[in-house]
């Protein structure tokens, strides 16, 4: 039988491997699985944080949970929320509903830019809670990150559950959370002793 992956608060193991949760979402528990086990293997060659990752799901549509934390030791997720995208050159801070994401590494884009990043020092945000951690792009294809001031923070305009069919507003191109789940990495993200991984893949 096909193991559907099932969005819910948390994703409860149980002894056979299994997930029991509660809304059903496009893509099978094997898929994060497959990025987490690539994810952990390129911590421990990097020096990273080998307890915890962020990984952007950014195929997942605008209005669904989309960055998850998950647990390298507990092999789950334990916190998800919606994430926001740059605009490009659409309006800044319309809702995503339809349109397929478009990235980008150059500056003044207004993309969010794909690959692995290291998160970096936290700092003050204008936005939401006011905290916000740069970004380190780690690939080609986000190398420039730093420079361009992609950081993660809250926003108060993105919601806290689910919108689809509708979307969460874009921004300027950094990954913006909700102000609830930005508490909750937050306060994993200042527990870290060692560098942690976000990983935006499609």
């Amino acid at each position: 039988m096909k193991q559907l992956f099932l969005i819910s608060l948390l994703c409860v193991s149980t002894g056979a491997g299994e997930s029991i949760t509660t809304v059903e979402s496009p893509y099978p528990i094997s898929r994060f699985r497959t990025k987490a086990a690539i994810a952990q293997e390129y911590c421990e060659k990097n020096k990273m944080n080998t307890d915890f990752c962020l990984l952007f799901d950014a195929k997942l549509h605008s209005g669904r949970n989309r960055l998850f934390i998950w647990d390298f030791r507990k092999d789950s997720i334990t916190g998800m929320g919606l994430c926001a995208h740059g605009c490009c050159d659409g309006p800044w801070g319309e809702d995503e509903s339809k349109e397929t994401p478009v990235f980008s590494n150059k500056s003044g884009s207004h993309c969010s830019s794909l690959g692995k990043y290291k998160i970096g020092a936290r700092g003050y945000s204008n936005w939401g809670i006011n905290v916000n951690y740069k970004m380190h792009g780690l690939d080609v294809s986000n190398s420039n990150a730093y420079s361009r001031i992609i950081v993660l923070h809250s926003w108060e305009d993105v919601p806290d559950d689910e919108v689809y069919p509708s979307g969460t507003p874009e921004g300027w191109g950094c990954p913006a959370l909700s102000n609830s789940f930005m508490r909750k990495v937050d306060a994993k993200l200042k527990t870290a002793k060692t560098p942690v991984l976000l990983w935006i893949f499609e």
